[in-house]
């Protein structure tokens, strides 16, 4: 398992854990997450103060949709990087139902406004849905020769569903796949996770911490209390345990973003690994994609 510190695609100078797109693009293997902000406007200062609190710690990645509370989360971003557009890395996804070749650049110019930017860096389909894949990625390649977006990819896409849209002309060019994966939702290490790597396909983990539910367990508190740490840093921490999972950790305080990102200083051993191992057991067949 290979861990470099390298610098992040940033100008604050923060350092980061990078991995590396198809195109060779590097972006940090650590972002921020934001389903459910941008919807209490108590906790509206708070939530900003975490994006930019992460854009200066090197967590450049911004991960958004326009499902997110109906384009809340994405208003919401577009006011915390107010002049700071350059630094981010923002990725936001078309609902399927939109997914059609004119609907996805109506949803695309949509999330754009939201945004403050003529740009996304990547744009995903949020998940398989009725409008047959090569009409979404003609618009997804229209959006791109447009420079609207940078990258695209897609979301909860099982095996079967990656090898159907790389059948497809253009369909190579995907960049990423979100799925959910944590310590209890390991069913993609079967198949679909090799399947990923071997064609160097980055996996984006969204709901790293299954919300939560999963801190609870004596395994992960053991490890917690070795470390001095949380359990939601040792729980982070074994997500990103290589270089071609990217974690998307939700966080709506600076102090939350801290705490996540200082999880990337945990090294957890091979014993600890096992230790974990054998406290959530992963896959021995296959199972159907999980989602939230």
């Amino acid at each position: 398992m290979s861990d470099p510190l390298v610098a992040g695609p940033n100008t604050t100078g923060a350092f980061m854990r990078n991995t590396q797109l198809p195109s060779g693009e590097q972006l940090p293997v650590l972002g921020l997450g934001t389903w459910h902000m941008g919807e209490r406007p108590q906790k509206r200062q708070d939530e900003i103060g975490a994006i930019r609190y992460a854009i200066d710690h090197g967590m450049t990645l911004i991960d958004t949709a326009e499902m997110y509370g109906d384009g809340a989360a994405e208003a919401l971003i577009g006011e915390a990087l107010a002049g700071r557009r350059p630094e981010a890395f923002i990725v936001s996804k078309v609902l399927p139902h939109h997914a059609t070749r004119q609907g996805t650049v109506v949803a695309c110019e949509d999330s754009l406004r939201r945004l403050g930017t003529d740009y996304l860096d990547m744009y995903l389909l949020h998940w398989p849905g009725p409008v047959p894949l090569d009409e979404t990625l003609e618009a997804f390649d229209a959006l791109r020769r447009a420079g609207k977006i940078r990258h695209w990819g897609v979301s909860n896409f099982d095996t079967s569903d990656m090898e159907e849209l790389l059948s497809l002309q253009g369909g190579d060019a995907v960049a990423t796949n979100q799925v959910l994966y944590n310590l209890t939702r390991r069913g993609i290490e079967f198949d679909l996770l090799p399947w990923c790597r071997q064609r160097k396909i980055p996996v984006m983990a969204y709901s790293p911490l299954e919300q939560g539910r999963l801190l609870g367990n004596s395994a992960l508190q053991r490890l917690a209390a070795e470390y001095s740490a949380t359990p939601a840093q040792i729980a982070l921490r074994w997500v990103l345990r290589d270089d071609l999972t990217i974690a998307l950790p939700k966080a709506g305080t600076p102090d939350h973003v801290e705490q996540l990102r200082s999880a990337l200083d945990i090294p957890l051993s091979t014993q600890d690994l096992a230790a974990l191992d054998a406290a959530f057991p992963p896959p021995k067949r296959k199972r159907p994609l999980e989602v939230i």
